[in-house]
Formats: C-alpha cells, sequence, structure tokens
C-alpha cells in the first residue's frame, strides 16, 4: 500500500474506535498455546529482542503484558555522566533541533506549535528558542518511557484528542500531528529548568499510562491536569509511563540549557540511557 492510499483509509477509519478495540484485545486473556503463539509471531516479524525482557513469554497471560514488558536490570544502562541528557526511550529520531516561533519541525514543511501541544499558552513560552527531541517507538521497541534527566514531576495535564498514526506517512502529511492527536504531557522541575515530556497516542495505542499517579488515558474521561504541592522526586532514567501500544514521545528545553549531539537526525536509533545532549548549566547532579 502506497502512502496515499494508506493515508485515504486512515482518513475513512473510525481511529478512536479502532484504537479502543485494540485495547480490549490486547487486555482480553486467552489459551495460553494461542497468545503465546500470536506473541512468538509478532516477536519474529518485528524483531523484538525477547532475551531482553525481564520474564519469559510463558508468564505473560495477555498480548498486553508482552507489549508492555519491563527489561532486565542492567539491560538499558544510563549514562552517569553528570553533563549527560540521556534518551527517554528506545526508538529513532523523528526530529531534533530548535524551537522557532512557537514551533517545532514535524517534517520537511511541516510544524506543530507548542502552545496547542502543551495545552497551555502561557506555559509554553518557557520554551521559546529552547530545544526539543521527537522519537518514535515502534513496534518491536520498549514500550515504558523515562526521565532524561533527574528532577521533580510537578504535575500533569492529559489533553484527549484524535488517533493519527505516528508513522513516516502521517508525520509527512497531517498538519501539527502531535498538537491534534491524544497526549499526555508530564512538567518536570530539573537543574535545566522547566521541562515539558509528552507522550503522544497514536491509531491502536489505546492507553497511555503514568506510573507517578492512576493516571490512564482514552478511559473516557474528559481533559484534566493536576499540580502536586509536593513534587515527586525523579532519577535520571526513572520510569515516567508506558504505552500500550506504540508511539512518539516530545520532551522539551528551555533556551541555552543543553547541545544536542550532533550525529542525531531523523531516522537515528536511540536506546533508553544514550547520552543524546550535553548540559550547558547546571551540569552537575
Amino acid at each position: 500500500m502506497n502512502d496515499s492510499t494508506f493515508m485515504t483509509l486512515m482518513k475513512l477509519l473510525p481511529k478512536s474506535a479502532l484504537s479502543t478495540l485494540v485495547g480490549k484485545a490486547t487486555r482480553a486473556p486467552a489459551p495460553a498455546v494461542v497468545h503465546q503463539a500470536v506473541m512468538r509471531a509478532f516477536a519474529r516479524r518485528y524483531q523484538v529482542a525477547l532475551d531482553e525482557a525481564e520474564q519469559p513469554i510463558e508468564r505473560f497471560t495477555t498480548f498486553g503484558q508482552f507489549f508492555t514488558r519491563r527489561l532486565k536490570p542492567g539491560a538499558r544502562p544510563i549514562d552517569p555522566a553528570p553533563d549527560a541528557v540521556v534518551s527517554p526511550c528506545d526508538g529513532a529520531i523523528s526530529q531534533v533541533g530548535t524551537i522557532e516561533q512557537g514551533r517545532c519541525l514535524q517534517a520537511k514543511g511541516l510544524w506543530f506549535p507548542v502552545d496547542k501541544l502543551l495545552g497551555d499558552a502561557r506555559r509554553a513560552l518557557a520554551f521559546e528558542g529552547g530545544s526539543f527531541a521527537t522519537i518514535y517507538l515502534a513496534p518491536r521497541d520498549y514500550h515504558r518511557f523515562h526521565a532524561p534527566l533527574e528532577g521533580h514531576i510537578t504535575g500533569y495535564s492529559y489533553l484527549p484528542g484524535a488517533f493519527w498514526p505516528v508513522n513516516q506517512a502521517s508525520v509527512a502529511s497531517v498538519e501539527a500531528l502531535f498538537a491534534v492527536n491524544e497526549r499526555l504531557v508530564t512538567w518536570l522541575d530539573t537543574p535545566l529548568g522547566q521541562v515539558a515530556y509528552v507522550a503522544v497516542g497514536a491509531t491502536c495505542v489505546s492507553r497511555i499510562h503514568a506510573a507517578y499517579d492512576a493516571v490512564v488515558t482514552h478511559t473516557g474521561h474528559g481533559a484534566r491536569s493536576s499540580v502536586y504541592p509536593r513534587p515527586l522526586p525523579i532519577e535520571r532514567g526513572g520510569e515516567i509511563g508506558m504505552f500500550e501500544m506504540g508511539s512518539t514521545v516530545i520532551v522539551l528545553f528551555e533556551k541555552g540549557r543543553l547541545a544536542w549531539d550532533p550525529a542525531l537526525a531523523p531516522g537515528v536509533p536511540v536506546r533508553l540511557g544514550q547520552r543524546l545532549a550535553t548540559r550547558l548549566v547546571g551540569g552537575a547532579a
């Protein structure tokens, strides 16, 4: 199927209902022989590194448990250098760069507005001229996401929205895709100032779970947010949440706080814990 045909199909599909249905299917129990066969077929198709999983396939009772699997301790070492900002997840760079005129680059010729992405025009101002990275998680990837540096979680915003796919065809053609899809914004206070951490939903990504609070998206509730009177400490590499199916993570930093690794470019694979950038201020942990 070419990109044009794919996008025409996506426009016609009831994407929210489809995502709900897929989510229910991934959480449904099935005879062990059935769901294990499905998991093994999926692992072969997408070249999932089963040896990295904390548990063997036989221990998962649903496909959803397998998809959100934890990794063995030490499978993703976190760069210990005091000046390192690390990758928050496994995946591939979609875009990395500077926030200009309140926008982030989505793809050639397309941008998405930061105020719409965050659902807060006032807070978006703090990131003007700052840095951003967008990372796409493919089906084979580990689907929990983590903190790029130490700090405190000060609150969150859940923003219901659309369920466009986040693959290359959609990113290259849907205007402001990341600012219209469903998303969970986690707010961090760090040695580098404020960080906005955005987990973006997509077609068949039925739910996003926060690890720090009982927040689960796409459960029939409307937009909501919370500011913690006592911010929650989190270490570099600490878990922030997980996707029930694959999607995208976007991290935003204030101006002049870091320098991206010059090797980063669209399509470059990254792994949780590897250095993505060097701190320019507040380098000590």
